[in-house]
């Protein structure tokens, strides 16, 4: 008779439960290969000591092979500095972008979060991350310690050594950690180290609404003013202010890209720093624009150039047609720096009283081009705004809000005239408001004799605009009614045409 075969063992279990010395048990389950180490992935879970210990630990061991299974693990057990690593090394931005993400996160993604591992982000851990860097930019955690002014130890403390001071983190900087962020964990979603985004888990900091500080037009009247001790320097900062250039831009001009006979100005490139190395570079939204230049800084350019040129010859140096419009060198071929510019508006503005940056000149042009009634679209194209107009919307809100309120002031020279009398609807009891004068020498005829005796004399010609309602306002003191009522006698007597929703112009032929 033959001998009975044996009865085949019952397959292999997925996965392994280990007792370890306190009792609890651990659930192991093999996950493939680690992407970035090279080395075997485990899926683990300590169940602790129980008398249905077992029982969990086999459904937990059931679990993470549903997870294996479906592709749901993390495929490994890499940290945020790893990650943070990674994403450096494949991240194509321009250079001055990557400084700035190095800079977020070296000094707040490393130090907060580096040595957690990547898979046990949360919501919650994200969250309190945030609300360590709005309670304090240093990490200090309510500590008390002295920041000194030198970093040798054995050094003399002076006036510059001080205590601690706890200082929130800005709020777009924190924005700006929050989109490093973004962009390593949804690349690791995607490379599949993880399989959730934990920042969709997470409260992301709020956006931070824009609040822009151009100057008035009496602090603007006296930064030309002193700009213009130094002809070079005061038409840098002239044109800067009448196109809205960016810095980089300004540094970047060309002579060849400057047409004088069209009026126009071709902005292509940008002057980029870190440290005290510069390069040429596309503009911020890589886009070319051409702006239009006004008469006056057309005359003024060629001026300037006019005087450039000479000064080169006087050393018999010849200009290339495609030298830089301003630069430190007499032949024009050297641009200038963008921390140098900064640094002398900022002096600059220190001698005369006020805290300002270059930038805020572009809030300048923006602000006037809006306030004058140009549509937004035409001021995100001079400005080189992506976004057809939403970005120059979104930021310049403030002002497009004074333009709609001056249209609802413009509205009322082109009403019928109410059909009620004002005194009876306020009542008896209400105050009345002192009647302007129809006589001769009323606010609107001495305007309007003002703008006729300019007209008269040649300093207004046939096509030229006539002052804005705005002006007139601010110049006389007197109401949108009074100023209407000028340029309307103006019109009335055949020197001014005006349009609606377009500015009056003179109309009067030349002789």
């Amino acid at each position: 008779m033959a001998a009975s075969r044996p009865r085949p063992a019952e397959g292999r279990k997925r996965g392994e439960i280990e007792t370890l010395p306190s009792g609890s048990l651990r659930v192991k389950v093999y996950a493939g290969i680690d992407p970035l180490t090279g080395k075997r992935n485990y899926l683990t879970e300590v169940i602790p000591d129980s008398p249905a210990a077992l029982k969990d630990a086999k459904a937990a061991r059931t679990r993470l092979i549903n997870q294996v299974d479906e592709q749901r693990n993390p495929r490994t057990k890499a940290n945020v500095n790893q990650l943070m690593d990674r994403y450096l090394e494949l991240l194509d931005v321009d250079v001055t972008t990557r400084k700035g993400y190095e800079g977020y996160i070296r000094n707040h993604v490393r130090p907060l979060l580096g040595e957690l591992s990547v898979a046990k982000l949360d919501g919650e851990v994200l969250d309190s991350f945030y609300s360590i860097l709005r309670r304090c930019r240093t990490h200090c955690d309510g500590r008390a310690f002295m920041e000194h002014s030198s970093s040798d130890d054995d050094h003399e403390c002076d006036d510059q050594c001080r205590w601690h001071t706890c200082k929130p983190l800005k709020a777009s900087s924190i924005r700006q950690v929050h989109f490093c962020l973004s962009g390593a964990l949804t690349r690791a979603v995607r490379w599949r180290w993880i399989t959730v985004n934990p920042l969709d888990q997470a409260e992301p900091p709020k956006a931070v609404k824009s609040d822009p500080d151009p100057p008035t037009p009496e602090q603007a009247a006296s930064i030309v003013n002193e700009a213009f001790k130094d002809p070079a320097w005061g038409v840098f900062v002239w044109l800067t202010m009448t196109t809205g250039a960016r810095r980089g831009e300004m540094c970047a001009l060309r002579l060849d890209r400057l047409d004088l006979n069209t009026a126009t100005l071709s902005i292509k490139t940008s002057i980029a720093q870190d440290g005290a190395k510069t390069w040429e570079k596309p503009t911020k939204t890589h886009q070319q624009r051409r702006i239009a230049l006004d008469k006056v800084t057309v005359s003024l350019l060629t001026a300037y150039r006019a005087s450039r040129e000479s000064d080169a010859r006087e050393l018999g140096i010849t200009i290339p047609k495609d030298g830089r419009l301003f630069s430190p060198s007499p032949d024009h071929l050297d641009w200038l720096k963008p921390s140098t510019v900064t640094q002398r508006f900022h002096r600059m503005c220190a001698r005369l009283g006020w805290d300002m940056h270059i930038h805020q000149l572009r809030h300048y042009s923006a602000t006037e081009l809006i306030a004058a009634g140009v549509d937004v679209r035409t001021v995100a194209g001079r400005l080189g705004h992506g976004g057809g107009g939403s970005t120059t919307l979104r930021v310049y809100t403030a002002w497009v809000s004074e333009a709609d309120q001056r249209a609802a002031g413009n509205i009322d020279g082109r009403m019928p005239t109410l059909p009620i009398d004002l005194d009876l609807l306020a009542g008896p009891s209400a105050a009345k408001p002192t009647p302007e004068p129809d006589e001769q020498g009323a606010p609107y005829q001495r305007i309007a004799s003002d703008l006729r005796g300019a007209i008269n004399s040649g300093i207004l010609k046939s096509g030229d605009y006539l002052p804005t309602i705005k002006d007139i306002r601010e110049r006389y003191r007197v109401s949108v009614g009074t100023a209407h009522r000028a340029l309307g006698l103006l019109t009335a007597a055949g020197l001014a045409t005006a349009g609606r929703g377009r500015r009056a112009t003179v109309s009067r032929p030349e002789l």
